[in-house]
This record gives C-alpha cells, sequence and structure tokens, in this order.
C-alpha cells in the first residue's frame, strides 16, 4: 500500500454503507460543517482530560485519514472506552457515508461514550455495541473494510483471526499500542502460545500472515501503531 497522505477535510455526497442495516445515507455541506465544527470542539475540549486513558490525537488523525484514503464505509472497533477514537473514525465515515461499529464491554465507558457520541452528532454513524468482544465478534457476519483493535493486548491475534476471513481484499485492520522489537508489557499469551498478544508479539505474528502486508505507521507522537492491509489471494 502507498504512504499515508494528510487529507483535507472535505464534503461527499456517497450512498450508504455495506451493512445490512441502514446507513446514514447522504450529506448536505451544511451537515458536513456542522459536524466538522462540533467535532474539532469536542475534541480541543476533552484533549487534556483524556490524556493517557485514549489514543492520542497522532493515532486519532492517521485512523481518520486511512478511512478517508481508502474511502472505507464498513468499519469494526473493538475496545470504544469513552470513544475518543471511534469519534475520529466516525467523522471519517461521515464523510464515506460508512457505519461504526465499535463494541465495549465496561458499561460506565459504553455510557459516556454514547454521550461523546450524541455532542459530536456522530451518533447515527456509530453502532455501539455493550458486550464481551471475545464473544461478540466471532459471531459478526461482516464484511468489515476497516477494523481498529484496542481492547486487551494478549488477545489481539484472536481478534485478528476472527475478522480476517471477513476483511475485505484492500481492507484495513489496525492494532493499537503494537510497535516493532519492543513490547512494554504486551506480549503476552494468546490463545495460540506466547508472543501472539499485543505489542512486538502481535507485529511479528500479523506479519507472518502470508495475505497480510503489515507494517509499523510511523507518525510522531504515536503511542505505536501497526497497519495490515488484506491482499488478494494470488
Amino acid at each position: 500500500m502507498g504512504k499515508l497522505v494528510c487529507i483535507a477535510i472535505f464534503s461527499l455526497a456517497v450512498g450508504a454503507g455495506v451493512f445490512s442495516w441502514s446507513g446514514p445515507g447522504e450529506q448536505t455541506t451544511a451537515d458536513t460543517g456542522d459536524i466538522d465544527a462540533r467535532v474539532r470542539r469536542f475534541l480541543e475540549s476533552s484533549g487534556r482530560s483524556w490524556y493517557g486513558m485514549s489514543v492520542p490525537d497522532a493515532d486519532g488523525q492517521a485512523l481518520h485519514d486511512i478511512v478517508l484514503q481508502h474511502k472505507y464505509k464498513s468499519a469494526l472497533e473493538i475496545g470504544t472506552s469513552v470513544g475518543r477514537s471511534a469519534v475520529w473514525i466516525g467523522w471519517a465515515l461521515s464523510k464515506t457515508g460508512g457505519k461504526l461499529m465499535t463494541i465495549e464491554i465496561d458499561p460506565d465507558a459504553h455510557k459516556e461514550a454514547l454521550a461523546n457520541f450524541r455532542e459530536t452528532g456522530l451518533l447515527k454513524y456509530i453502532d455501539a455495541r455493550l458486550g464481551d468482544a471475545h464473544k461478540i465478534v466471532p459471531e459478526l457476519s461482516g464484511p468489515f473494510d476497516f477494523v481498529f483493535c484496542d481492547a486487551d493486548k494478549d488477545w489481539y491475534s484472536n481478534y485478528l483471526d476472527a475478522v480476517l476471513p471477513k476483511l475485505t481484499v484492500g481492507g484495513c485492520f489496525a492494532a493499537h499500542n503494537v510497535s516493532e522489537g519492543y513490547s512494554r508489557g504486551y506480549g503476552g499469551r494468546g490463545r495460540g502460545g506466547y508472543g501472539r498478544g499485543g505489542g512486538s508479539g502481535f507485529f511479528e505474528y500479523a506479519r507472518s500472515i502470508p495475505s497480510l502486508e503489515t507494517t509499523i505507521l510511523n507518525v510522531r507522537g504515536s503511542a505505536g501503531m501497526s497497519v495490515s492491509y488484506k491482499k488478494a489471494a494470488k
């Protein structure tokens, strides 16, 4: 895949996404401008209070840009927390005509995330589900063209295994807190053995899958993130 480029915010008028349930439909320029203003205001006002709890803005911007660059429409997030990363992803999807499904196991975090989605005007672009991703993710039918994983680090490889058959060719699986050669304690034991969890262990596992092209995203201010693009079968 090519290098990520810096993408200007612009409005798109496109149809609903590939999910079986109804997408948000087309947006007018006024709708887009209103969401842009609300999201920017929200991200600026919440940045300090969320420091250390959610993805840094460098990673959030990268997620937003990946979705826009590839015009993804059917997105899945594993690990909502209070919704900062989902705001970045949902913001991009509001421009491509897509929708995000996001899963969180903690009821308090889920409730706060819903409030944040309402505040930004993105709720109609986000299907926020409360439950155990270990059970929910394998049961999802997909397809997905973008997946962001930021949940329990020692289960990353299992999430990837579960969604890979449902990931479209050209689709992206992004995993947070992942770096090459340095795990910061995230290399633990997944279902398949040592080193298949988060951190460098997961990166090595993702790179071993022939159908994926996996790299570390080189973005200043990042907390570490791998991106894996699904290649066409030969």
